[in-house]
């Protein structure tokens, strides 16, 4: 349930963040989620996050994730997991803001050169800490597809976390703990972790919808994305609280610090306006074709690389969620729509393969509802059935030919992604590396401004489940 007002105080609580990511960019809303904490604390309470803060977002770009050490110093975590943004710069930059930062992080399934990630620089397989006379056990697992879908992860491998999650639970009971808690950033997997493993509570993220429900009796939790949720776990009853961060007071010493970053990045730029607001939430980015998924394509295949493609794929995780674009539209803005490092890419694909592609792109992933959609496409157009698959696919007008190769311009994410389309990878031919994917929405919106209306390019038929 979601809180209208701030709960009374119980006995052993765990108060838990997720995915922050882009709410570094919004210094209210950070210091509201502090100021909440704060407020919510105390001698019952232990505070935990489940990993996805240092990026992305517009100031980790800036600070390579450095920006959540302020959030971390302010609210003191006691615990934390990795997530697989968290990798966006490396493991060794991880590994820097980890040591920097006041918790301990753990991990039971991520390693680097034989071993556990950071088990020489305080990263902890299992932790054991008292909460209002309990004494709760935990344990980390991040999802294993990080090694495919992040190019900052090389270096790294990731063990089956139910392997490792059942190892950690072994050390955990035999030490006498009263509770185990998973501190998982498995998304789509963490209900296989409450139904296999001998847990009291799974902490979740990844998985971007906030949660909170009982999976074969056992609490699973998840605070959703950007920082608008707190989950307020009570140990002893299992009861979950979702807490609006917009309840909480804000923390002004963190404003004023987030504030000041933003300043000292100089993105304030002005490049263009737009008089009607282009949203960019969940419910519209997954929902099917929409405007700000149009813009992105379009860019995508415009303004990405130099050669002439014919067609664009933007996928619709990598549209990070936040406030409309309206108004004056800033460099800022646009970096904050795509906050990457990675570049657009032309590949020559066949038709069989960018049917296929296509095809899964109503295809539950890890991280997402069973009813939303992937694709987001400049040059082409697709009808889609939800019970009955792919209709039809039409590029330049013709419907698609199987035999014939196409040039597509896509993001280097989605080649090495294989969560939303597994037909797309890395043994595509890469014929053209082109702009950072922020740059050519930054020419894209001088020329053509951002409102890109709906259409027809996907067209979703049948009911939602």
């Amino acid at each position: 349930m979601t809180a209208d007002r701030l709960s009374p105080a119980m006995t052993a609580r765990l108060l838990q963040y997720s995915d922050v990511e882009n709410a570094h960019d919004d210094p209210e809303r950070i210091a509201r989620l502090a100021g909440l904490i704060d407020e919510l604390r105390g001698d019952d309470a232990l505070v935990v996050g489940t990993g996805d803060d240092f990026a992305p977002s517009v100031l980790s770009m800036v600070s390579e994730g450095g920006q959540a050490l302020d959030f971390y110093r302010r609210v003191d975590p006691a615990l934390e997991t990795f997530g697989n943004h968290d990798f966006d710069y490396g493991a060794d930059r991880a590994l820097e803001i980890a040591t920097e930062s006041p918790q301990t992080w753990l991990t039971a399934n991520v390693r680097r050169d034989g071993g556990r990630l950071g088990a020489d620089r305080g990263v902890e397989r299992v932790a054991v800490r008292s909460v209002d006379g309990l004494d709760v056990g935990f344990f980390g697992v991040t999802a294993p597809e990080t090694a495919a879908s992040n190019p900052g992860a090389v270096g790294l491998s990731f063990g089956t976390p139910l392997s490792a999650g059942r190892e950690a639970v072994e050390t955990l009971r035999e030490e006498g703990v009263d509770r185990v808690v998973a501190l998982s950033h498995l998304g789509g997997g963490d209900p296989e972790l409450a139904r296999a493993l001998d847990v009291d509570a799974v902490l979740g993220g990844h998985l971007h919808s906030e949660t909170a429900e009982r999976v074969d009796g056992v609490p699973l939790a998840r605070p959703g994305v950007n920082g608008r949720r707190l989950v307020e776990l009570d140990l002893e009853s299992g009861a979950i609280t979702l807490h609006d961060v917009c309840d909480g007071p804000v923390d002004e010493g963190l404003r004023e610090a987030v504030t000041r970053r933003r300043e000292a990045a100089d993105l304030s730029r002005v490049v263009t306006t737009v008089e009607r607001p282009v949203r960019r939430d969940e419910e519209v980015v997954f929902g099917g074709e929409a405007p700000i998924g149009n813009f992105v394509a379009d860019a995508f295949g415009r303004h990405g690389v130099d050669r002439e493609v014919d067609l664009a794929l933007q996928n619709s995780g990598g549209i990070r969620s936040g406030a409309p674009l309206s108004g004056e539209v800033t460099v800022a803005d646009l970096v904050s729509v795509l906050p990457f490092e990675e570049r657009v890419v032309a590949v020559e694909v066949d038709g069989a393969t960018l049917r296929a592609a296509l095809a899964s792109a109503g295809d539950r992933v890890s991280f997402g509802a069973s009813n939303w959609w992937h694709a987001h496409l400049s040059g082409a157009r697709v009808r889609y059935h939800r019970e009955e698959g792919l209709r039809s696919v039409t590029v330049g007008g013709e419907s698609l030919s199987e035999e014939r190769t196409y040039t597509l311009a896509t993001s280097e994410f989605v080649l090495g992604a294989g969560d939303e389309f597994s037909p797309l990878d890395g043994t595509l031919p890469v014929v053209e590396r082109g702009a950072v994917q922020y740059e050519a929405l930054v020419d894209h919106a001088r020329e053509h401004g951002v409102w890109t209306p709906v259409e027809g390019r996907v067209v979703i038929e049948g009911a939602v489940e």
